[in-house]
């Protein structure tokens, strides 16, 4: 028996032995192609629960064994020099941010509050579309 080592390996080799191609996987998932096409690829690493749990299905395996392979994000730390820096792009209106964990498109807004003397606070706050890294103050 070979133990997969990547997530992209298990997903193909897995879909090719019970005869799907990719398209016929996308279908059976109820998936888009282009999501069976980057993770095959290597390009997605880490799953969103719904993507896991439609793909097991599809790949007639537990969502457990595929996320066995995912890349596992929560150990990675990003400096705090980081954060202060996407703080700062996102005041300025930057736009087409990276998530510095998995390179992933960030989802970036600015919050308007207002502290106990009624002065206004911007508060840059971020999410990534792949992976938990999210910025928040």
């Amino acid at each position: 028996m070979i133990i997969m080592k990547t997530l992209a390996q298990f997903v193909q080799k897995r879909r090719e032995d019970i005869g799907l191609s990719a398209k016929g996987l996308a279908m059976k998932s109820n998936l888009p192609i282009e999501i069976i096409e980057d993770i095959e690829s290597g390009k997605d690493l880490f799953l969103a629960t719904s993507v896991r749990q439609n793909l097991a299905k599809g790949l007639k395996c537990n969502p457990q064994e595929i996320k066995a392979l995912e890349k596992d994000f929560s150990t990675v730390t990003v400096s705090e020099q980081m954060i202060e820096s996407l703080k700062e792009l996102i005041l300025n209106g930057a736009g087409g941010l990276k998530c510095p964990v998995c390179g992933a498109d960030l989802v970036t807004r600015i919050a308007k509050m207002y502290d106990l003397e009624d002065n206004l606070v911007l508060s840059p706050k971020a999410h990534c579309v792949k992976c938990s890294f999210q910025i928040h103050s």
